[in-house]
């Protein structure tokens, strides 16, 4: 990932401004410390600060097309640009070996229409000369940073990859919404990415009185053998790399999960593929023979001692790193000027990660694969233990990937970007979300006493998936006894296939970030908050003296709020935040900890018994059980501007 930034339509008779927009992108060069270039056509410019990764000798942006009148200035990876340059109608002189400049010749040749094509994580600004208009496009999910403004003085449009370049210039400020592009032709902002699935809160799918799906043996041996080898493929995919990398191992399923992947595709004896871009990342990968993999927490935290039985396992290259309380307080104040937001979860959960990155950016490593997304496809999180349904459930999940980019993905963005470390994140690959949201019914995401299968643990369904033994009990009971007896042979786990990670990390309980590092490091914060923020103080935000619009409700996020707005004090600011707020309707606690939820209790209280039922149950279709109260959480409603669907998360509005 890189840095971007564009000014489009800005006063021509303003001579100073390219010095100025250059010191405006330098705002962000720690997203791109390895070069800076700067492209001007008149009254449009376009900016660019490098983060050198793919195509490290020639890739210097922006870049242009053969005769200079399209320029492009591009943040992220196209992971199929092999295959994409193939596809082109006409010759084309690539004059670098970058990724993203494959994205000049299809937009020559096919307009908007090549975004469609595109397979990775990116946020790009494009100027034709020609034509004299411009796009700006992100990717799918909004795992890159993207943000759009207004100046009303010169009518002018801008963007950059974060706010920090655009609050001292412009009257309004947005996160640019993700899945969508805009074109200055139309001055429209279109969406490009609308899988089917999007559509199922509307139109109420699943019904909410439907019997759970009854699957065959067989059935269900597809459904994990297509879940694990989509997800594989996905990792393959982002193994894309001409410089050194890593695994972000908290310990936890998810990380843990990547992290295995990773390495048994580095061990493949045999990597030759059919695939052109498969070949490619193949033989660059193949150059970092050895897996570094990288963890953090308080001394003695769950995630250090877990991280460190999976390493072991896997036999990576492990760095262990321990923060104090009092270095993660001491941090809050850039995070905050990192991140850009005064969310409490994403505060609490960036911090470590903020202060991991720096320790990973220092060892020459520049890219880490991470396991963000998979919490919100298979309703990891413990509060999903309290949805009353599988409907509800479902339309959760959708709704939580819709705003990953207010949470999740900012997080990992950012507190990877503010030292120049690029992470990706396989469990939101495309064509893995189309396999979790339509072949995995929702029914299967249900755990503990609602789920109608036995399933006693969340993400039963990915951790059956990657469980060789048990696939293998599975397919002697469905008589299954070669690869061609599935519809894709791949499916099939023959007896020589060692396991992914032991049963101790793969059947681990689901522990926050914020929480997994040390359960201190949260009352740390809460006991802070306290100091910081005095009674008198709350009861004015309570009364709703201090905030008009999205007021903090504990002393808390009034300690985030307090600094956000110090560092950004211009209302155009606001408009950009999400707020985590707990579903009530669901019957969660205020605190969006894990660790508040009633889930994470019984779990722990039960111990040795708990797990003994978690190893004990097996896939089975059977009638819906019981509903069981547990606790939860939801976010506020919000609507992205040129955006055609409503996200369940609510802007600040001013």
């Amino acid at each position: 990932m890189c840095g971007i930034f564009g000014a489009f339509g800005f006063d021509a008779r303003d001579e100073t401004f390219r010095d100025r927009a250059i010191a405006l992108s330098k705002r962000i060069r720690h997203r791109g410390p390895d070069w800076s270039g700067v492209k001007q056509h008149k009254n449009n410019i376009l900016c660019h600060e490098r983060l050198a990764i793919v195509g490290v000798d020639s890739g210097a942006q922006p870049l242009t097309n053969e005769d200079d009148s399209i320029i492009l200035a591009a943040n992220g990876e196209i992971y199929n640009h092999v295959s994409l340059r193939k596809s082109l109608k006409k010759k084309h002189e690539f004059k670098t070996h970058s990724d993203c400049e494959v994205i000049l010749y299809l937009y020559e040749e096919m307009g908007t229409d090549f975004i469609t094509l595109l397979d990775g994580m990116f946020s790009f600004i494009l100027y034709d000369a020609k034509k004299d208009l411009y796009i700006a496009a992100r990717d799918p999910i909004g795992v890159t940073t993207l943000y759009q403004g207004w100046r009303y003085s010169d009518n002018s449009t801008w963007f950059a990859s974060e706010m920090k370049s655009l609050h001292d210039e412009c009257d309004r400020v947005i996160a640019f919404p993700p899945g969508h592009f805009y074109s200055s032709a139309t001055g429209e902002t279109t969406r490009y990415y609308n899988p089917t699935w999007f559509q199922h809160p509307a139109k109420q799918f699943p019904a909410a009185d439907r019997p759970a799906p009854k699957q065959s043996l067989k059935e269900e041996l597809e459904m994990y053998g297509n879940l694990r080898t989509t997800l594989e493929a996905s990792v393959k995919k982002r193994l894309m790399s001409d410089v050194p990398f890593g695994v972000l191992l908290s310990g936890g399923l998810d990380s843990s999960l990547i992290s295995s992947i990773a390495m048994r595709i580095m061990n493949e004896e045999n990597k030759s593929s059919d695939d052109d871009d498969v070949k490619s990342i193949m033989s660059q990968a193949s150059a970092w023979p050895r897996l570094h993999s990288f963890s953090i927490g308080l001394k003695g935290s769950p995630d250090l001692a877990a991280a460190r039985r999976a390493a072991d396992f896997l036999k990576t290259v492990h760095h262990e790193y321990t923060f104090t309380v009092q270095e993660g307080l001491d941090s809050i104040s850039d995070v905050i000027y990192n991140l850009e937001t005064y969310d409490v979860t994403t505060v609490r959960a960036s911090t470590p990660m903020w202060l991991l990155s720096r320790k990973i950016k220092a060892m020459g490593v520049k890219m880490v694969l991470s396991g963000e997304g998979a919490d919100e496809v298979y309703a990891g999180y413990l509060y999903f233990h309290a949805a009353p349904d599988a409907q509800s459930l479902h339309h959760e999940t959708i709704s939580r990937i819709q705003n990953l980019h207010t949470s999740d993905c900012l997080r990992a963005n950012k507190s990877t970007m503010a030292w120049g470390l690029e992470a990706r994140v396989p469990f939101l690959d495309k064509a893995f979300l189309d396999v979790s949201m339509l072949q995995v019914p929702p029914e299967r995401k249900l755990s503990g006493a609602k789920s109608p299968y036995g399933q006693k643990m969340e993400k039963h369904v990915v951790r059956m998936a990657f469980d060789v033994h048990k696939i293998r009990e599975l397919q002697k009971k469905a008589g299954v006894t070669k690869p061609s007896d599935l519809s894709n042979p791949a499916y099939f786990v023959h007896d020589t296939v060692l396991p992914y990670l032991p049963d101790e990390i793969l059947w681990r309980q689901k522990e926050q970030f914020s929480d997994g590092v040390g359960y201190s490091w949260i009352d740390g914060l809460k006991d802070n908050a306290e100091k910081v923020v005095s009674d008198q103080e709350f009861e004015r935000v309570k009364s709703g003296w201090m905030y008009k619009e999205d007021a903090p409700t504990t002393k808390e996020g009034v300690w985030y709020r307090r600094a956000f707005e110090k560092l950004f004090p211009q209302r155009a600011c606001l408009e950009s935040v999400v707020r985590w707020i707990p579903r009530k309707d669901w019957g969660c606690p205020e605190d969006p900890s894990g660790r508040a939820q009633k889930a994470h209790n019984a779990a722990y209280e039960k111990g040795a018994e708990a797990e003994a039922a978690v190893e004990e149950s097996a896939p089975s279709a059977a009638a819906p059980a019981a509903p069981a109260a547990a606790a939860g959480g939801k976010k506020k409603k919000n609507k992205n501007k040129g955006g055609d669907s409503e996200q369940a998360s609510k802007k600040a509005k001013v």
